[in-house]
């Protein structure tokens, strides 16, 4: 199982940077102010990590890292399917060996949901602490400084039409001033958190591993943690027999 794992996950790393392709090329480097941009390429790094260790049947990415990348492609699809207009068919932009799938599909359809079935059924549960809804957080803030003082030394750099620097609209500093920005980040980082825990208790109310499961789990340490820290087991939870084949 951890082979197929393992393929499925080249695939959805394959989706995250064939999406992103005219970014990291830097054909159109400007792209990489998206939020979108910014978090398909990491999850495709990530994912081309996990693919590797689950072939060899190493340890995987931390869970921290692989469930913020998790969060914020959700969240990726999310806003692009409910906020955020649709793209306009003529401004679609396709790979010559997919001429079916435009680029904007793969990073705000295709990997969300590859993305979500790899966590459902792939992954191993009850790894998320509670205070991950609260680190997964980090990385938003400074997502929008970087934003919004890329617009200040770059006014008229794009990405959007006539050289807009502002990705979005609830980031357009120039459209919704100061205050409407104070409160979209109130609104948005709230949004994340609420997601975020979410996110944890999915992973909470899921059983640890699933037959399809093609990870490799942790070694039990001290009070029934992880050695790396990144999955803390509820005290019992070790059934009879696992615990040997946890450090096999």
């Amino acid at each position: 199982m951890r082979y197929f794992v393992g393929i499925f996950r080249f695939v959805i790393a394959f989706f995250c940077l064939a999406g992103t392709s005219e970014t990291w090329t830097f054909a159109k480097p400007a792209n990489f102010v998206y939020f979108t941009h910014q978090t398909n390429i990491l999850l495709g790094i990530v994912m081309i990590w996990a693919g590797i260790s689950s072939l060899l049947g190493k340890k995987q990415p931390p869970a921290w890292l692989k469930g913020m990348l998790t969060l914020n492609i959700l969240i990726t699809g999310i806003v692009a399917a409910v906020i955020l207009p649709p793209t306009d068919p003529s401004d679609y932009v396709f790979l010559p060996f997919l001429p079916g799938i435009p680029l904007v599909r793969m990073v705000h359809v295709i990997a969300p949901i590859l993305v979500s079935i790899d966590f459902l059924l792939f992954d191993e549960h009850r790894r998320f602490p509670w205070k991950y809804a609260l680190d997964w957080l980090i990385y938003f803030p400074i997502y929008l400084a970087f934003v919004l003082i890329r617009a200040q030394i770059w006014p008229h750099s794009g990405p959007e039409k006539g050289g807009n620097p502002y990705p979005y609209d609830f980031v357009n500093l120039k459209e919704i001033g100061w205050s409407g920005m104070c409160k979209n980040i109130v609104i948005y980082m709230l949004a994340f958190f609420v997601a975020g825990l979410l996110l944890c208790l999915i992973d909470r109310l899921l059983p640890r591993r699933t037959p399809l499961t093609g990870c490799l789990p942790g070694t039990s340490g001290p009070r029934g943690t992880l050695r790396d820290g990144s999955a803390p087991y509820e005290p019992g939870e070790l059934q009879e027999g696992e615990h040997a084949s946890l450090t096999q």
